[in-house]
């Protein structure tokens, strides 16, 4: 009976339990940073506990995106809500897209991440380029089903979870025998998420341990410049876009929603580096700040890829700095919708795993018709970027649901969730 409590309470915060202090968890990160600072050895033998709870995040994460988004639209009677849902995710991701990308060009203008580096180019190999054809093939499916239940794969798993669950409608939606395993499943998987987070505080300051103490001196070198630029414009979007996009999804209530429960998911992102391993925590948050669970069951999984405004503006932060190394100007009409569309094609191609990074700059290379030189410069700048990128996108993706509520519930979504819970 106390287990089963105990597991109840998990389910109520983002931190494992509606009991534990919210300090826990920046608590355990930064007990982990000090431990990397003052003792590297020590935090680097602390690696297997860290890697143990990120690999309990992604092993979760494949079985939690398709029973969520197959059970989300097999219940959906209204197939006129779905499509105001799928139109609303494309818009607000297109959207945000959009208004990352004018900043990011704006900012590399007036600072450009290259100025004052004197770095020395090692020789390497860039992979051989795929086609646009290619690309797109390799992005929408896989050609067998097996490949479907990897992280590596997760927009052919979303499509395949969508078609899924529009069969499932047809079938007797919710009320059939496969609609109501698919809700039984994703309530114990969303129970399992509240059990991992239980150990958040423990695996995120063991991951930053080791972090810390493998990594930490690379951040003095010459792509510090490049690190003044890219941080700061990073903070300046969290600080004005961030709230701007939380008053258009719900006003004040919205931003006063957002503001409490952001943290854990852009916390968790920024230490995991994977918008995937992410999306245990954001549903936790989505579910916290009232979003509608039809709402966050597809856009939620659907971001992981496809919403990524820290990686276009890593993307093109990247792009400037090479112009720059090389001596090439930056400018240009022509060259800035280049620079946007390799942007948002290499962040469409990373699928929510970390280091995925790697294909994307090979594409900036060789779409850019880089030398091979340019790729190392650029995959440690993405090593540098990361941690930020990833938690701009998954933190994102939070306020890409508020965002997407309401396009769909309408202005005063807040108050129906409110009125709801009374009731309730």
């Amino acid at each position: 009976m106390e287990m089963r409590s105990w597991l109840l309470e998990t389910e109520s915060s983002p931190f494992g339990s509606s009991t534990r202090p919210p300090i826990l968890l920046p608590g355990g990160i930064a007990a982990g940073s000090i431990i990397g600072i003052v003792s590297p050895g020590l935090g680097q033998t602390l690696k297997p506990i860290g890697d143990i709870f990120l690999n309990l995040l992604f092993t979760i994460v494949v079985p939690l995106v398709f029973v969520s988004i197959a059970c989300a639209v097999g219940s959906m009677a209204n197939m006129n809500r779905l499509g105001k849902i799928l139109g609303g995710t494309v818009a607000v991701f297109l959207g945000t897209g959009a208004f990352a990308a004018a900043c990011v060009l704006i900012w590399v203008n007036l600072f450009s991440p290259s100025a004052g580096t004197n770095i020395q180019l090692a020789a390497a190999e860039v992979g051989e380029a795929q086609t646009a054809a290619e690309m797109i093939v390799g992005s929408l499916t896989v050609s067998d089903f097996p490949d479907l239940w990897s992280k590596s794969h997760m927009l052919p798993l979303i499509i395949f979870a969508i078609i899924t669950g529009f069969c499932v409608a047809s079938c007797g939606g919710e009320n059939s025998p496969v609609g109501k395993l698919l809700t039984n499943l994703n309530d114990i998987i969303m129970k399992f998420v509240g059990v991992i987070m239980t150990i958040a505080p423990l695996g995120l300051g063991a991951y930053f341990a080791n972090l810390v103490g493998e990594f930490g001196p690379q951040l003095l070198s010459d792509y510090g410049r490049s690190m003044v630029v890219y941080y700061p414009l990073c903070l300046l979007y969290v600080v004005i876009f961030f709230p701007l996009y939380a008053l258009f999804a719900g006003g004040r209530a919205g931003l006063s929603r957002m503001l409490k429960h952001i943290f854990t998911p852009a916390v968790t992102a920024f230490a995991t580096q994977s918008s995937a391993a992410t999306l245990p925590v954001n549903k936790e948050a989505c579910d916290a700040i009232g979003v509608p669970k039809d709402v966050s069951d597809l856009v939620l999984p659907m971001g992981c890829t496809m919403h990524m405004d820290g990686s276009v503006l890593s993307s093109i932060v990247k792009i400037a700095f090479l112009f720059g190394i090389f001596d090439m100007p930056f400018s240009g009409a022509g060259t800035y919708a280049m620079s946007i569309a390799v942007a948002i094609l290499s962040a469409f191609v990373l699928s929510g795993a970390p280091g995925g990074g790697l294909v994307g700059e090979m594409l900036i290379v060789s779409m850019f018709g880089f030398p091979a030189e340019a790729f190392p410069l650029i995959a440690t700048l993405g090593f540098l970027f990361d941690p930020t990128a990833t938690c701009l996108n998954a933190a994102g993706d939070t306020i890409a649901s508020m965002m997407v509520t309401r396009l769909v519930e309408g202005r005063d979504w807040i108050s129906k969730t409110r009125s709801a819970g009374e009731r309730a």
